[in-house]
This record gives structure tokens, sequence and C-alpha cells, in this order.
């Protein structure tokens, strides 16, 4: 047995299927399917129950997933040993992230550390949910809320502001009052997966008229004239076809966090990287954020 059987082994265990895990590998289902069978006809005994709804550890898997993620981490730190603090990062680095920082925040940052390090490879991970660590979906994550289960390592990074905002052409509203019959831009409601992007709260008691799960979606709804909604400071300078409105009534204040998990506080690596990285978005949202409104027209 080798460490890439152990590699193979690990992607199906954490993504529980063979298709989910293929396309990290870069390899193909049938592949995979094989690679696994090989392996647990090496080791004389079934590693996975195997259904319709995916791949299942048994409990021998179980057992050999733990030691198999001992032996990663042992190998990570192997790789921190053979650079020194003077040489640039390299490797592989993926950063999980709500879609409002991976596309407003993130490509700059990153754009900025990997070009500082020209052999490291950054991937940014952008779903609408909580990137899941445990099952090494990403080396870290940016969440919106500390989150209070599993063996993490969490650092603030900063807070941010979120305002709303609206299309230029539109009139500008003088009370909280006079939104009544206006459509309002935000979350479909039952999508929303952590309670700090609920943004709207009492605003939304007769629904949310244009929805969608993507930050960047409901912008360019906004963009497009259509109504009313809560917007991050830091994205309105790519859209200075919006401005801020009823700022003394409605003003919200989230925060970022640095979200690792707990055996890679170890990785010299990671931890260089995740300074860069914190001290980076932290700059560019108080950078983003003194950007003033353009006067209007």
């Amino acid at each position: 047995m080798n460490w890439d059987d152990m590699r193979v082994f690990l992607a199906v265990a954490r993504a529980e299927s063979l298709s989910a895990a293929a396309p990290g590998l870069r390899m193909d289902p049938a592949t995979l399917g094989r690679r696994i069978n090989r392996l647990e006809q090496t080791m004389g005994a079934a590693l996975f129950v195997k259904s319709p709804q995916g791949y299942a550890v048994t409990d021998l898997g179980a057992r050999m997933q733990e030691a198999a993620e001992q032996a990663e981490v042992a190998l990570s730190r192997a790789w921190d040993i053979g650079q020194t603090p003077s040489a640039g990062l390299s490797g592989q680095i993926r950063i999980g992230a709500p879609d409002g920082c991976a596309n407003y925040l993130l490509p700059q940052v990153c754009a900025a550390i990997q070009a500082d390090n020209p052999e490291l490879e950054v991937q940014i991970l952008s779903l609408p949910r909580v990137v899941n660590l445990s099952r090494r979906e990403a080396d870290m994550a940016i969440t919106v809320s500390p989150p209070q289960a599993g063996r993490l390592t969490v650092q603030k990074i900063t807070d941010y502001r979120l305002h709303l905002a609206q299309n230029r052409r539109l009139a500008v509203p003088q009370t909280l009052e006079a939104l009544q019959g206006r459509a309002l831009v935000g979350y479909i409601p039952d999508m929303i997966f952590d309670a700090a992007l609920d943004y709207l709260g009492p605003l939304a008691r007769a629904g949310v008229q244009l929805a969608s799960n993507s930050v960047s979606v409901q912008l360019q709804m906004l963009r497009a004239g259509a109504g009313i909604g809560i917007v991050h400071d830091f994205a309105l300078p790519s859209a200075p076809d919006l401005h801020r409105v009823l700022m003394d009534q409605v003003s919200l204040t989230r925060s970022f966090y640095l979200v690792r998990h707990d055996a890679d506080r170890r990785s010299e690596r990671l931890t260089r990287f995740a300074d860069l990285l914190l001290a980076g978005i932290k700059t560019e949202v108080a950078r983003l954020e003194a950007i003033p409104d353009r006067p209007s027209c």
C-alpha cells in the first residue's frame, strides 16, 4: 500500500461518493471505483458500504480513515519542514468562503499573495453553505459566524458593514415606510444557511420579491433597477450605478472569521498563508469601505 492509495481512499471517504471525489483527484468515477475495489482486495476486507446513495465507510474504513488523516497531517508537517521561513510558499491551498467574500475580496487578496509566492497555487471555493473542513473540502474557510462545534481553530478577521442600496435611476426613499410596495432583493428565505445572513429581517415581512442564494446575483438585480436590497459596502465600488440610501435608519455590521482544522495549527505553511490572508482581507475591507459613493448626477 502506498500514499496514493490512501489519498484516493480519503477523498472517497470524505465525499461519500465516487462522482463527488473524482474532480479533486482528476480521475473519472469509473477509474476511481476500480482503485477502491483494488484497495479493498489488497486489504482483504470491505472499506465501504456501497449503495445508490453513495459510499459510506465500514467500521474498518472508519478506523482506517482516522489513521490515514493522522498520516496526512504528518506528511503536511514534513512538507513544511522542507520550506524555510525565508522561502516562498508553494503547493496548493484551497479556501472556502461565502460568495460575497469570494467575489469582492478574495480575488485581489489571493492574487497579491500568489504574486509574491509564484510556486503557490490558490483555489477559491465559493459555496452557498458552510464549507466542511472535516471532509477536507478546503484547507481553511471564511465564515460569517464562528462555528460552535468541531475540532477547529477560529480567528476573527474583521468587521464589515452593509446598507440598503438601489439603482441611482430610482427615486430616493426618505423613510422606511416609503419602501412599501417596492420590490425587495435578498436571499431565498429557506436557503439562508447562517442567521447572520438574514439581513432584511423585519423589512421582509411581506416577502422577498426578487431572491437568490448568491450575493452577486442580488447585486446584478439591483443594478438592473429591480428594487432595493442590502449590499456589502465593500461590494459597492464594483457597482457605481448603485448608491446607499436610508443609511441613518438601516446600518448593519457583520464579521468574517477564519476557520481552520485544529490539526493544521502545526502546519507552518498554512499558518504563514493564513496570516497573509487575514491581513490582506482586513486591509481590503478597510480600503473598499473608505471609497465614497459617487455623487449623483
